[in-house]
């Protein structure tokens, strides 16, 4: 069984920084669960371009707001305590924070090795 807590995640290298957002890494690759878990803070007022060309991901909002927009039709929907959205289609999008942090639980895969972030198209690259 693993037990984490997110304690035990801030602060180590299971925790990603960057000016938009904070990624705490429960579950990885090497746990051997076919993906990964991660809660993710996004900062208010900011936004990211983000396109998971490799990954598939769904994602659980359980505290404050924001916005996501696809780029493929322009359409934006907001997020708030209680939204899911997936991102079924490996939809290119901005991810945006409102009037206060967001806080959202994510699930990939394939799996997240821990150390991912967005290279200048929005993508995740496969690391081994």
């Amino acid at each position: 069984m693993i037990v984490r807590t997110v304690d035990e995640v801030v602060g180590t290298e299971n925790e990603v920084k960057t000016e938009t957002w904070a990624s705490r890494r429960f579950l990885l690759k090497d746990d051997g669960m076919g993906y990964s878990f991660s809660e993710t803070i996004i900062y208010a007022g900011t936004e990211t371009h983000i396109h998971y060309e490799n990954h598939l991901e769904a994602v659980y909002c359980v505290g404050g707001d924001g916005e996501i927009e696809t780029i493929a039709d322009g359409k934006v929907y907001p997020i708030k305590d209680g939204t899911m959205y997936a991102l079924n289609e490996h939809d290119e999008h901005y991810l945006r924070g409102g009037k206060e942090d967001m806080r959202l639980i994510c699930v990939f895969n394939p799996p997240l090795t821990g150390r991912e972030v967005h290279d200048e198209k929005g993508v995740y690259p496969v690391l081994a």
